[in-house]
């Protein structure tokens, strides 16, 4: 990660002039876009990719009333409260270590975590992930401080609750998810049709929540990214973009863990994986369709430069989460081997590369069916022009 040239940092707080959304709800990408960029090697291409997004960007909104510690039950969940929540969590990393305002407010907003799509718990990831390994600069702190409030101000509780206590792995609960009846609907409108599906409820209980060990939670949860980004290969044109989701919240929650307390991950993975599970529902196409062919080995440097260039956000993102799958099969690929080369090549972001992208995603095995997944979202998604 580019850790010296201060872009991302310039970036954030060029972000943090503009609000957390824009057109009345789409979700501001800008910060984890940039940081995906910067951490993949792309940082000189950031401020150009910024100018071109800020011109959908709107002002941040104006105040309405303070958040504090006695009325902030009243302003969850209340999007026009946004600015003041803002203004709260900026006061509170302000005053205190920001893994304790994290840690303190973590559990209040997981219940809350499918609101806005997802993206506020994305956010938070993208930043924890830069605190934790490349340094607590001020605009990183202040990154922090806006998607707590975001997240605050979309917190949203999904129609059903559920407690996942079964014995299945990941690939196989989101495998058995039935659909919503109306896929052709915006998110709300979809959860809502959740509580009226047959089998839902059961489906997305029979996940196994290792509860009393936090290690194998966090094991599972790397199994449902690996499972999402493996999914979205053959499903994901039920809604390219929405169905991105599925795996990079998880994955925004993985990267997240190590900055919370350990009693904290069985809970997180039980709150990620049922909003993962709710957007496969409304989502997901039914059928299978194969991604279109790719000829030769993709590696993944290569795959986000192209991901880079293609210039949506969600692709940027969906391919930072998909690299991260192919690395982690590369290596359990060489513990297998016995430390064999496992298909890496030693590169940049890992040096993972993986065969060819041809037939179902059922036909690709290791590295290169996360690499044919980032490059599948590239296929579905309109490159910005």
């Amino acid at each position: 990660m580019d850790t010296k040239s201060g872009i991302l940092d310039e970036a954030l707080e060029r972000l943090h002039a503009s609000g957390p959304e824009f057109q009345g709800f789409l979700a501001n990408h800008g910060p984890m876009a940039v940081e995906a960029l910067v951490r993949h090697g792309q940082a000189g291409a950031v401020h150009r990719w910024l100018d071109h997004y800020e011109e959908k960007l709107e002002d941040v909104p104006s105040l309405q009333g303070a958040v504090t510690d006695a009325n902030w039950r009243e302003a969850l969940g209340d999007p026009r409260r946004v600015a003041d929540w803002t203004a709260y969590f900026t006061r509170l990393v302000a005053e205190r270590p920001w893994r304790d305002v994290l840690a303190e407010w973590w559990p209040r907003l997981l219940p809350g975590i499918a609101g806005a799509a997802t993206h506020p718990v994305i956010r938070v990831g993208h930043v924890v992930r830069t605190l934790l390994e490349d340094g607590e600069e001020a605009p990183r702190v202040a990154e922090l401080a806006h998607a707590l409030g975001y997240w605050a101000a979309r917190h949203t509780a999904l129609p059903v609750s559920v407690h996942p206590t079964g014995t299945a792995s990941p690939a196989d609960a989101l495998a058995a998810l039935p659909r919503v009846a109306d896929q052709q609907v915006l998110p709300l409108d979809g959860l809502a049709q959740l509580p009226g599906t047959p089998g839902w409820q059961a489906t997305a209980e029979s996940l196994n929540v290792p509860a009393d060990d936090p290690d194998a939670v966090r094991d599972q949860l790397t199994a449902l990214v690996g499972a999402a980004v493996h999914h979205y290969l053959g499903h994901g044109h039920g809604h390219g973009v929405l169905m991105v989701h599925t795996a990079t919240a998880p994955n925004a929650v993985l990267r997240t863990l190590p900055a919370l307390p350990r009693e904290l991950w069985a809970a997180s993975l039980g709150a990620v994986w049922t909003a993962s599970a709710a957007i496969t529902s409304v989502y997901s196409a039914a059928e299978v369709q194969p991604p279109l062919e790719e000829g030769g080995r993709l590696i993944a440097g290569e795959v986000f430069e192209r991901a880079a260039r293609h210039g949506d956000e969600h692709v940027i993102k969906m391919t930072d989460t998909a690299l991260d799958v192919a690395k982690w099969s590369a290596e359990s690929d060489a513990d297998a081997e016995g430390g064999a080369d496992g298909g890496t090549d030693g590169g940049a972001n890992g040096g993972t590369e993986g065969g060819a992208n041809g037939g179902t995603d059922g036909e690709i095995r290791g590295p290169g069916r996360a690499l044919a997944a980032a490059v599948r979202a590239q296929q579905l998604i309109p490159a910005v022009s």
